[in-house]
Parts: structure tokens; sequence; C-alpha cells
């Protein structure tokens, strides 16, 4: 009973830290104010984090395992890789827009030159998991030969990335789904074979309704 409140405080904490670093940044966020915010006391919170360092580094690896266990739930479906790649795309979108951790994990992330220890570890998964995917495209034929998955990798990362930024500062984020159906009608046509550029337009489209949570047609099946 006492370990499971002591997990529950803990969460609590995480959750509140990942809302403040979000809100206002690591830099702005001091633990009185987590701690307000948490509703916890200062020993509360020293009995599980040792400095704000360590808590940030605590949301950050909270946000991390969602991500990985977003893309081992899109994997597990068995779906063409492209299709994987853009509905992980959707799906992070998702949850930067519902979870607070995610969010103040993804903050965190862009300010790790803040930490003594930053932690790259997000993107460099993000760019491998999206370059494993590109490679399965490829040898399904369904890239154009000129690609190279690794650097589209990076560039599709960063293309995210800085979507989200400039959406962030633009309208906190609420113009995010729809640009990122823009991001990928513009990666696409350079991306995708000419068989197969239509079908993968058309998934983007149900991928975007589907987040919107609006009613259209399920995603085509790949021909």
């Amino acid at each position: 009973m006492r370990q499971a409140r002591a997990e529950h405080t803990r969460e609590s904490i995480v959750r509140a830290a990942a809302e403040m670093f979000d809100r206002y940044g690591y830099g702005a966020t001091t633990l009185g104010d987590i701690i307000t915010h948490a509703g916890v006391t200062k020993g509360a919170l020293y009995f599980h984090f040792a400095s704000k360092e360590e808590l940030a580094q605590a949301v950050v690896q909270e946000q991390h395992q969602i991500w990985i266990q977003l893309a081992r739930d899109v994997a597990a479906r068995n779906s063409p890789p492209l299709e994987a790649l853009i509905s992980m795309s959707y799906g992070l979108a998702a949850q930067l827009r519902d979870h607070s951790v995610v969010r103040g994990g993804i903050r965190l992330t862009l300010e790790s030159g803040t930490f003594q220890r930053p932690r790259p570890d997000l993107y460099l998964d993000w760019i491998a998991i999206t370059s494993e995917l590109l490679e399965r495209a490829a040898a399904r034929r369904e890239i154009q030969a000129a690609v190279r998955p690794t650097q589209v990798a990076q560039v599709v990362v960063s293309s995210f990335t800085g979507l989200h930024l400039v959406t962030q500062v633009l309208d906190e984020r609420r113009g995010f789904v729809e640009r990122l159906a823009d991001m990928w009608r513009a990666i696409l046509p350079g991306l995708v074979t000419a068989r197969k550029l239509q079908y993968y337009l058309t998934y983007v489209e149900s991928a975007h309704r589907q987040i919107r949570g609006a009613t259209g047609d399920e995603a085509p099946s790949p021909g």
C-alpha cells in the first residue's frame, strides 16, 4: 500500500513537472512551482528526485518510453512501412495534442543544451526507426531509387520537429495537424515512386481525417 502511494506521488510529480516545463520551459520553472502545482510537500519531491535536472530527466525518459511504445504498437500492425511511418507521425501529433508528459518531454529535449547530461535519445531512435522503415519501403520498390533512406530520415524528423516549433510559436500548436498533412504532401512526391504516389497521398488524407475526429473513408488497401 505504501509503495503504491509512493508511486502515485511520483507520477503526480512527473506529470506536474511536465506541465510546468511545457508551459514555462526548464529555466523559468522552479522546484517550488512544481511542488505547488503537484500539491505535494517539499519532502515528498526530494524523496523521489534530488534536483530539478533529475526530475527533468525523468520527464524526458517517460516521454521517450511513451513514444517507443507508440512505435511498437504501429509496427505490430504489420502494415506497409510507409503507412507505418505516416501513422507514427500522426500518432506523435496526437500525443503532443493530448499528453502533457509528451509535450513537456519534447520541450525539454529541445532545451537539452541547458542540462549537464543532454538526452538526444529520442531523436536518435526516431531517426533510426524512420531510416529502417524507409529501407523496408525501398526493398518493396515503393520509394525512388535515388532516395537515400538515412538522409531522408533526418529530413523527415527535422521537418516534423521544425513544424512543431513553428506552429507552437504561431498558434500554440493549434494548426499543427493541418500543417503535418502539408508536410507529407510536400515530401511524398520526391520520395515515393510514381505508381504509389496517389495511394500514399490518399493515405495521408485518411490519417489526417482520423486524427481530427472526422468521418471519412478508411485508409485504402495497398495495391
